[in-house]
């Protein structure tokens, strides 16, 4: 039977059958799986909002302001070229923000049935792992 309660032992089973976790060193390494994971969290969090960031800072101010009003005969040709890498640009941004997404919810369900199996050895691997990652990743994704 599960335990409900926190507890400290070095055998568990993790997400899957397979990873079945017996001795010192198997709890170890399944440690230190965990807080690479949590740390791959931190960092997919904070690239997305960087990449968010960028997608902001592409979208030009006039063009959304021009689209209010009625588009000129002469400058239609010179403002298509630019609506039409601007809008090339934005969906690459918006495929990358949705594939980090996908990716973020992933781990992160992943992160917390690892933590739902309320080994503590388990659950301090994540809150390291997650501390690690932000301390790590904030100033590299950060940095202009």
């Amino acid at each position: 039977m599960m335990q409900m309660y926190f507890y400290f032992s070095d055998k568990v089973v993790l997400l899957f059958d397979f990873w079945n976790v017996r001795t010192p060193a198997g709890m170890v390494l399944s440690v230190l799986v965990v807080l690479l994971l949590a740390m791959l969290y931190e960092a997919i969090k904070i690239s997305k909002t960087k990449l968010l960031r960028q997608t902001i800072l592409a979208i030009p101010t006039t063009l959304s302001q021009e689209s209010l009003r009625e588009p000129e005969t002469g400058s239609v040709n010179s403002n298509l070229g630019q609506q039409n890498t601007t809008s090339k640009r934005w969906f690459l941004y918006h495929i990358s923000q949705s594939l980090l997404h996908v990716a973020q919810v992933v781990i992160g369900y992943l992160v917390m049935l690892v933590v739902m199996s309320y080994n503590t050895w388990i659950f301090l691997g994540v809150i390291v792992g997650s501390t690690l990652g932000y301390y790590l990743a904030y100033p590299v994704f950060t940095s202009r």
